[in-house]
């Protein structure tokens, strides 16, 4: 399991080091920069949004973690994903977030005094490769507070990207691909089981676990053959 550790010590951007267009240090602190020049003016509190591995490994410290419900935005395995839980032979998906609906996880609030440090921590996990757009966005706590907190949606321009992200499409990839982190499948269980965890439900999420463990009891010669 990725560790806070393993980002402090420069280890886990090693782990992609063989990767075209990798971010550097000074690519990915020009990208916290921009993205905190650009702080609404309600969001009195840094929230990060938790939507996928944030939410059972969140690696960063918190004051404060409460169930939300993200606006204008859904989940989607929209990111084709060739490290981590993937290989270049076997590329996997990566989760984001689309345009449109609404996506239920937990908001993270950094403390003040250590702000800064921990949207670097953040930064690094999440950025190495530039999939994603750090986006300010509209989110209600459970206690019915209104805010805004930091989202890492997909950069639909980046060359990860990929429009199909149904679940018939996606589940054969997740099912069959692994790396250093992991298998792609176990992330989605991972992220099936943080959801319930926390009494929350999403349909897309829910799909594609079930299509997967399907897939997994056929023979890998099958999977091939999955429905489009």
């Amino acid at each position: 399991m990725l560790t806070r550790q393993a980002i402090h010590s420069g280890a886990y951007l090693e782990n992609f080091e063989s990767l075209p267009n990798l971010w550097t240090q000074e690519r990915i602190e020009r990208s916290l920069t921009d993205t905190m020049k650009l702080r609404p003016k309600d969001a009195e509190d840094v929230w990060i949004f938790a939507y996928g591995s944030l939410m059972w490994n969140p690696l960063v410290d918190f004051d404060k973690r409460q169930v939300a419900t993200l606006h204008d935005w859904h989940r989607s395995f929209c990111l084709r994903m060739v490290a981590g839980r993937a290989s270049p032979e076997m590329p996997g998906r990566m989760l984001a977030l689309e345009a449109g609906g609404h996506a239920h996880g937990v908001a993270l609030r950094l403390p003040r005094a250590t702000t800064d440090e921990e949207l670097r921590v953040v930064w690094i996990r999440e950025m190495v490769l530039g999939s994603y757009a750090p986006t300010w966005a509209p989110v209600t706590l459970d206690d019915g507070t209104e805010t805004h907190a930091i989202a890492f949606v997909a950069d639909t321009h980046r060359e990860q990207y990929e429009a199909d992200s149904r679940v018939s499409t996606v589940a054969p990839l997740v099912a069959t691909t692994a790396g250093k982190f992991g298998s792609n499948a176990e992330y989605v269980f991972k992220l099936h089981a943080a959801l319930k965890q926390c009494s929350l439900h999403d349909p897309y999420i829910e799909a594609l676990a079930g299509e997967i463990q399907l897939l997994s009891r056929r023979a890998p010669g099958e999977l091939s053959g999955a429905p489009e």
